[in-house]
């Protein structure tokens, strides 16, 4: 009795198909996994504190309307007092030092603050904030106030703790040097992801470090964008990337313009006084300056800034970052009440209103509680992304505490027209964001080292392993 061929076997190519050739960016995935690694490593310190405090950072603006609450909100009345009456009464409890701005009650319910600056114990840059009732002029209280956004005690400690540590100029590197690197970790990291198998990304079912990974890169995949954001928003104000930045808009024509606070007309001067006299009531006064700017359609919230000098302008300029933003300033004669120059914010250039927009984002305030919410989910998924990045190389658990490095000659593996244009922007960028390019430069000089170290024990390198 004779037996069928098995379909499979007659079916059976005599020639297994060939494997897939790699991609034509496949040469650079051996030096993209090596910098991923040495970022994150050495880099993800620096992450990891800067995400910390960006997480506390989230949390604090509703910590301090809680903490503040007194301070900062009243019972409604039915008529609120001129604006210079709410002066003198926080010159009456505050007589010390010079009143630098005044911001007027925005809302019902909620207090006028005066901004005193030259006040002893008060640091640089800082101002005491006299919290004054609109309604009966009670003084509620006095604190410390940092920044354009108002912030408190609170967020003051924690916004200088993520920006510089409280070590003044030196911390500032190190947030600069996170925000530096965190988009080319995450950029490395997504290059990686999608050049696996798609098989190899699967988290369900998976054990050890395989599941570890899973976890990081799909995490990472969906956090990337907005580390990108973080991460070039972030730059815009630093000390070095943030210079560069400025110098390239100003050149570009796209800085951000600022109202003109020379007092105009004959009688330019007449009637204002230095800052040093401290009552903030210069020529017209405060509550015809208001009326003015309130012609030019400045609607609350708003900042009045006495004149500087003799021959300056009061400034009124809106404070709010929170969407949709209200940016316009006006300058208004100390003499005549008469407004001599405004700026719209919708006349600022695209470059201005898009940094304006970024730092606010960044910082929390363009949409409010939304806006920290998703900080805080970036910041926590930050936290995690290191962990399990720690966890993955303790996992890995081959000898070298730095893992293996590049193989000797895998620069000259290369192809020219993928080579050449990534030291160019490498070049660029290293010149550009310095604490990017001279750490990269470091990096990459310490693995050629330990390339030829390798080489010359013979040991085997990573480029001979499976990745």
């Amino acid at each position: 009795m004779s037996t069928a061929p098995s379909p499979a076997k007659d079916e059976a190519p005599r020639h297994p198909a060939p494997a897939p050739s790699p991609g034509r960016a496949a040469p650079l995935r051996p030096l993209v996994l090596r910098l991923h690694f040495y970022a994150g490593v050495l880099v993800a310190p620096f992450l990891l504190v800067a995400a910390v405090t960006g997480l506390l950072y989230a949390g604090s603006f509703q910590a301090e309307k809680i903490l503040y609450a007194h301070e900062t909100t009243v019972p409604v009345g039915r008529t609120k007092l001129p604006v210079s009456q709410q002066v003198t009464a926080a010159r009456k409890a505050h007589p010390e030092g010079t009143v630098s701005a005044v911001r007027p009650s925005p809302e019902a319910g909620a207090t006028t603050r005066v901004l005193l600056s030259g006040v002893e114990g008060v640091g640089d840059g800082h101002t005491l904030a006299v919290f004054v009732d609109p309604y009966t002029g009670e003084v509620r209280g006095a604190l410390e106030q940092y920044g354009s956004t108002g912030a408190l005690p609170l967020r003051t400690w924690i916004d200088e703790l993520h920006r510089d540590l409280h070590l003044g100029d030196t911390g500032r590197l190190y947030s600069e040097f996170a925000a530096s690197w965190l988009w080319v970790v995450s950029g490395g990291g997504l290059v990686l992801w999608f050049s696996r198998r798609r098989a190899l990304r699967r988290v369900r079912g998976t054990s050890g470090r395989r599941r570890t990974l899973g976890l990081h890169g799909t995490v990472g995949v969906w956090a990337a964008a907005g580390f990108f954001f973080l991460s070039a928003t972030g730059l815009t104000w630093s000390a070095y990337a943030g210079a560069n930045i400025d110098e390239l808009r100003t050149s570009l024509g796209q800085a951000t313009p600022s109202v003109s606070a020379t007092a105009g007309g004959e009688h330019a001067g007449h009637g204002t006084a230095t800052a040093s006299g401290g009552d903030a009531g210069h020529g017209v006064g405060l509550d015809k300056v208001l009326a003015a700017a309130r012609g030019k359609g400045l609607t609350d919230p708003v900042e009045i800034v006495p004149p500087a000098d003799a021959g300056s302008a009061y400034v009124v300029k809106q404070i709010q970052r929170s969407w949709p933003e209200k940016q316009d300033a006006v300058a208004v004669d100390p003499a005549t009440g008469r407004v001599t120059d405004v700026v719209r914010f919708d006349d600022h250039p695209v470059l201005a209103k898009l940094t304006r927009w970024g730092i606010d984002l960044h910082t929390g305030t363009l949409f409010g509680i939304v806006n920290q919410i998703a900080l805080a989910l970036l910041a926590l998924a930050l936290i995690l992304l290191i962990l399990w990045g720690y966890r993955m190389w303790w996992q890995r658990g081959r000898g070298s505490a730095f893992g293996r490095p590049i193989p000797r000659g895998a620069w000259a593996q290369v192809p020219p027209y993928l080579l050449v244009p990534a030291l160019a922007v490498i070049t660029v960028l290293g010149w550009f964001v310095p604490l990017l390019g001279i750490p990269l430069a470091a990096f990459l000089a310490a693995d050629i080292v330990l390339g030829e170290i390798a080489h010359r024990r013979g040991r085997r390198t990573y480029g001979s392993a499976p990745t």
